[in-house]
């Protein structure tokens, strides 16, 4: 039952900033289509653990512990970027009117801080119930998935800020922080989806 519960209070603490703060309600400018098939793929990468008759083994302590460590990790990442991204996030690859260049808080440590977040959910959930052959599979599937976005959404984000994002994404790694990466640093503020924003006084990081 632990781990039962382990795995559906972390899905459900991770996912909970995405409900809880402010999205915006008006259609986008403009949105990039091809993001929705790496959304498809994504998806894919996450239902892999889920395919495996996982109610019949029990899990290991060692297994309850990483799942627990990577839900805890996807929700400091989640909570973070949901909280900077405000009414900026949204499921599609599209870009607000006065979209900004979020480059402060976690955005200006990574770019896609989402995405690094449900990494480490789809690597909980499957550590927690599939057998470790499986792991790899569904990590491919959904760095595929997850790719396919991030080209969408930066190419919006490239078109709207020019050199401005080009220097963002010069200096602040994709997925995975660097040391380098915690230097405050003025600048924008950018979003699309997950990414877009417009450019003003404050620093602050992408997913």
């Amino acid at each position: 039952m632990l781990p039962y519960l382990v795995l559906g209070v972390g899905s459900v603490a991770w996912f909970a900033p995405f409900l809880l703060h402010r999205r915006g309600s008006s259609a986008p400018e403009k949105v990039n289509p091809r993001a929705r098939w790496g959304l498809v793929l994504v998806g894919a990468g996450y239902a892999v653990p889920w395919q495996t008759a996982f109610w019949t083994r029990p899990a290991e302590g060692w297994r309850v512990a990483v799942s627990a460590l990577c839900l805890g990790l996807a929700c400091a990442f989640s909570w973070t970027a949901a909280r900077a991204l405000g009414r900026h996030w949204r499921i599609q690859a599209g870009l607000d009117a006065d979209h900004e260049l979020v480059q402060t808080g976690i955005y200006g440590m990574v770019r896609h801080p989402i995405y690094t977040s449900m990494l480490f959910v789809v690597v909980g959930t499957c550590v927690m119930l599939a057998p470790l052959y499986l792991l790899p599979l569904s990590a491919l599937l959904y760095g595929a998935g997850t790719e396919v976005r991030v080209r969408a959404e930066e190419a919006l984000l490239a078109e709207r800020f020019g050199e401005a994002f080009q220097i963002y994404r010069r200096r602040v790694p994709a997925y995975v922080p660097w040391p380098g990466a915690f230097r405050r640093r003025r600048g924008g503020t950018l979003n699309a989806g997950e990414e877009t924003a417009t450019p003003d006084d404050e620093t602050r990081g992408r997913e």
